[in-house]
């Protein structure tokens, strides 16, 4: 998903911040800044040997081993993290997050062969494409390329039974004057390693690193509504699209602790094979309506073969290996990011970062009279709408 490196670590001059996860059009960790200086705190195939010998020059199939990890320093920013970390969360029930984060402050990236851990183990690394490419990178998660088992999950369902909705308010959107009023409506790449995958893929935001974009939200509120209600444990949502007679190059989005997933709203030539997505050493096609789930940590590729647009609406979720307290520690790291309050040493200053921080990953299409900063929101406006 070259739009947005889903959730990559941002950067600083010293150290490697992980920041995005989601993983992608807005990605959960869009592009490398400074934080040092921020203000204080269906159809199946497999892949042809000709065609691997014709796409796949950009895999790197090398492997690495993690390197041993010390606790970090509180006198630089990922050590203040780690210390806030150990503040809200028990050592042993987030030591994996831990782990990632220390990795990622040594400049680690994981390469690994993962083709023994498919449902049908492949043995052959020398042509296989099944290798894991993760900067961002929790150990002891399953690399599976495709997870089949999408449908047990009751989100997934969920966004099924609502794909007609949110298909038919898509395109509504899609051809109004409205449209124009949309947050960053179709932002193509975000860096040059983005762009250089290919062409003609742009993406379009509500959800990033786990926070609603208010005006986005409010343009598709039937899509919003249906995104909330399904309960998807995700990072990023967003709307992406492909042009006709276009691809994207084999490479990986960088970040293990998230799978992606999509639901395909618009799909020309629907079940003729022409929109292909290729995971590891496997080929799909998009179907309508029918939910996929596939970690983008192994190298992929796409192809739009037809004569029109394709859309599809996508989510980072966190990996299902993950337990709660992790996926809580991962969002906090995010958080801090966002609010650097979070690292105070005043507990004042902490609760009110907590509060804006809360404030932020809310839910914005709070109906009148529920409970929440949403609602809050809406009775304050009618309380100074009053006074007038």
């Amino acid at each position: 998903t070259p739009s947005r490196e889903p959730l990559l670590w941002l950067q600083t001059n010293t150290v490697k911040m992980k920041a995005t996860l989601l993983l992608s059009t807005l990605s959960i960790c869009d592009a490398y800044v400074n934080l040092e200086h921020r203000t204080p705190h269906s159809f199946t195939t497999r892949r042809s040997t000709s065609h691997l010998q014709m796409s796949d020059a950009s895999i790197d199939r090398s492997t690495t081993t993690p390197p041993p990890t010390q606790p970090l320093s509180n006198h630089v920013f990922a050590g203040q993290v780690e210390q806030a970390l150990l503040q809200r969360f028990k050592p042993d029930q987030i030591s994996r997050v831990l782990e990632s984060w220390r990795l990622l402050e040594l400049g680690y990236e994981h390469r690994e062969f993962v083709g023994g851990q498919q449902s049908t183990p492949i043995t052959d690394a020398s042509t296989s494409r099944c290798y894991q490419l993760a900067p961002s990178f929790v150990p002891g998660l399953k690399a599976v390329a495709w997870w089949d088992n999408v449908d047990d999950y009751k989100w997934a369902t969920a966004l099924s039974k609502s794909y007609k909705v949110i298909r038919d308010e898509f395109l509504s959107v899609l051809k109004s004057e409205d449209l124009k009023s949309g947050n960053n409506v179709w932002a193509g790449a975000l860096s040059d390693d983005a762009a250089s995958y290919g062409e003609g893929w742009t993406t379009l935001v509500l959800v990033n690193r786990g926070q609603w974009d208010e005006t986005n939200a409010k343009l598709f509120p039937k899509t919003s509504r249906a995104i909330e209600k399904s309960g998807i444990p995700m990072a990023e949502a967003f709307f992406a699209s492909m042009k006709p007679h276009t691809s994207i190059k084999p490479h990986s989005d960088f970040t293990n602790f998230v799978l992606t997933s999509h639901l395909p709203l618009v799909i020309p030539e629907n079940g003729n094979n022409k929109c292909r997505l290729a995971v590891g050493d496997e080929t799909r096609q998009w179907i309508e309506g029918k939910v996929m789930l596939f970690d983008t940590s192994i190298y992929h590729d796409a192809f739009n073969d037809s004569d029109e647009m394709r859309y599809i609406l996508m989510f980072r979720v966190w990996h299902p290996d993950l337990t709660k307290d992790e996926r809580d520690a991962l969002q906090f790291i995010y958080d801090c990011l966002e609010v650097p309050e979070l690292l105070s040493d005043d507990p004042k200053v902490v609760a009110v970062g907590q509060q804006k921080s809360n404030q932020m990953r809310e839910f914005p299409l709070k109906e009148a009279g529920a409970s929440g900063f949403g609602a809050a929101k809406a009775k304050a406006k009618n309380k100074r709408d009053k006074k007038k």
